[in-house]
């Protein structure tokens, strides 16, 4: 290691901080990139496997050899990076490439994709070397004080080559934050935003039933984000893995649980919960609604009730955490549960429309949908930061060195140790053959998974894109 060679890691966070300044050879990366994931293609495929396409397709906008830097995201449960590389395209259909302008009222001949980039996976360099251009002198001026670029002079022309295989991951002597009490706070937030979700599945605060049907029709969500139906590129996964389109590897997770609840995983959806711990019915005539679900909690001639439990039903510790939010949120108990976790993350307007909404008094419907999608949203944001923080850089510590940092000193257990100590804990058939570590009051998680990538795929980008909202 060079005396100015910086970490990886350090090198990424100065991408994100002048990404703007930044640009990528486009066709650089694609031409050696290697696929992290299995390849999926767009589409449904009928009785026989013959693949039936969309109606309707995407075309790029931008056919550049440039694009902007994209936007890095850290894996939350292995050591891996990916970059999100923003890309205009535009709808049009399959058959004849006439370009869709209108969808219910809305333009939608300008969107933006995110292409995946695998930067780094499992804690192994995926992409060797970016080719750039800057254009600002100061973000030349820090990459070669750092060591990264050779060129003498700024010059906003010149494209740089910047190694990534040979930077080390991590620094050896980074401090990490205390995760203590993190657990818990992250699954209340997901518990309250899973009930939120599970009411707003089939609304919108903007569109009517009519432009959600005509979005559904043109595979846009209502968000206005595309939602293409696709589907794996072989049909069966043992003649892929035999003929080599497919190949395996094993990948580390690693997850952050209590000495209660391994991880969050182990939290159901808000409704397969509402199924097991309630009952829905209609005030008039006591009549019981079969498999309930959030989205009919909006008709006002329903009520909710806890379900009579039979004896042999077992309360576990995930009831426990689950059932008072659920509770105060339904009106069913006033804790200050909710309203606490909607304060904090600054969701004031529900948490003020919940106790009118419980009391009975008559809320507009649209009102109470916005409010939800605002919370949705702060919840979210709250939830990404803990994680970018705290989380985050731990978890990718661990992966890609082997190691829990040094302020960290804990013993190794088996699953069967930590099942002992730890009784409440549930193991799926992974992790029963994983290593555990009791750090505070929290349980750290390491265990390998069996994944599946497709092979002989080069210039290909991941199969995960997302839309921008255009609202």
């Amino acid at each position: 290691m060079t005396k100015n060679q910086i970490y990886l890691v350090e090198l990424i966070q100065i991408f994100a901080q002048y990404r703007n300044n930044i640009i990528i050879n486009i066709k650089h990366l694609q031409e050696d990139y290697q696929r992290t994931g299995i390849k999926r293609i767009r589409g449904v495929r009928n009785e026989s496997g013959k693949l039936i396409q969309p109606w309707l397709i995407t075309e790029y906008m931008d056919d550049t050899d440039y694009v902007s830097m994209g936007e890095f995201q850290f894996n939350r449960n292995t050591a891996t990076i990916n970059m999100l590389v923003k890309r205009r395209v535009k709808l049009a259909k399959f058959e004849d490439q006439t370009p869709t302008i209108e969808v219910a009222g809305l333009l939608v001949n300008d969107l933006n994709t995110f292409n995946n980039y695998t930067i780094v996976s499992d804690g192994k360099i995926n992409v060797k070397s970016l080719q750039v251009k800057i254009s600002s002198k100061k973000v030349f001026d820090l990459l070669k004080e750092k060591g990264i670029l050779d060129a003498e002079k700024f010059d906003f022309q010149l494209e740089h080559t910047i190694q990534l295989d040979n930077l080390p991951l991590v620094a050896a002597n980074n401090s990490y934050s205390s995760i203590d009490g993190l657990f818990n706070e992250l699954a209340e937030i997901k518990v309250l935003t899973s009930i939120i979700c599970a009411h707003l599945k089939k609304e919108s605060n903007v569109f009517i039933e009519a432009q959600l049907d005509e979005f559904k029709k043109h595979y846009l969500s209502k968000n206005i984000y595309i939602n293409f139906p696709t589907t794996n590129e072989y049909t069966d996964i043992n003649d892929a893995l035999a003929n080599g389109t497919l190949d395996s590897k094993l990948s580390y997770k690693i997850d952050i649980g209590s000495q209660d609840i391994l991880n969050l995983s182990k939290l159901p959806s808000a409704n397969k919960f509402l199924n097991r711990m309630y009952r829905l019915y209609d005030k008039e005539t006591g009549e019981i609604i079969i498999k309930p679900s959030f989205e009919m909690v909006f008709h006002e001639n329903l009520a909710m009730r806890h379900r009579l439990l039979s004896s042999r039903t077992k309360i576990t510790k995930v009831d426990e955490l689950m059932k008072p939010i659920f509770d105060d949120f339904l009106g069913l108990e006033q804790n200050g549960i909710v309203e606490g976790i909607l304060k904090k993350v600054g969701a004031d307007s529900l948490a003020q429309l919940l106790p009118d909404k419980q009391a009975g008094k008559q809320i507009d419907k649209e009102e109470i949908v916005v409010a939800l999608t605002v919370a949705k949203k702060k919840l979210e944001e709250y939830a990404e930061n803990i994680y970018q923080d705290k989380i985050s850089p731990l978890v990718f510590y661990i992966g890609s060195t082997g190691l829990l940092p040094e302020q960290m000193e804990a013993k190794a257990m088996t699953a069967d140790e930590a099942a002992v100590k730890y009784p409440n804990l549930q193991f799926s058939k992974d992790e029963q053959e994983g290593t555990f570590f009791a750090v505070g009051d929290s349980i750290i998680s390491i265990y390998e998974k069996t994944e599946y990538y497709s092979k002989l795929i080069s210039g290909g980008v991941d199969n995960k894109m997302r839309y921008t909202n255009l609202i």
